[in-house]
């Protein structure tokens, strides 16, 4: 089954259901910060299409726990967000992915009931 576009949040995100797990596409623009903690700026120079995942979990720290242990860093504080809980992270390449744990109702949050 090839993935569907469920919805679209604006011009920054769309969600992609058909997998065996939703994605969520993310526009991050050339030049916006990755992480607090990170000095440099988003560059897609090397890349045509940057990718960048985010993993939904229904607890973020037992899943923050098992990343740090296969290598991973988390870059910056877990952050709350009215949507839910993220935690910034990097793969031991230094290839950044999120960790996200919905409250409420999630990114439903960011749309209009």
């Amino acid at each position: 089954m090839s993935p569907i576009s469920r919805r679209r949040f604006g011009d920054a995100a769309v969600e992609l259901l058909g997998a065996s797990a939703v994605i969520y596409l993310l526009a991050k623009p050339v030049g916006s910060v990755p992480a607090p903690s990170i000095a440099e700026r988003r560059d897609y120079a090397r890349h045509w299409m940057p990718v960048h995942l985010d993993f939904v979990v229904p607890d973020i720290e037992p899943a923050l726990e098992r990343a740090r242990r296969a290598g991973a860093v988390l870059e910056g504080d877990v952050a709350l967000h009215k949507w839910g809980r993220i935690a910034l992270m990097a793969d031991p390449y230094g290839n950044g992915f999120c960790l996200v744990q919905f409250l409420g109702r999630g990114y439903d949050d960011l749309v209009k009931p």
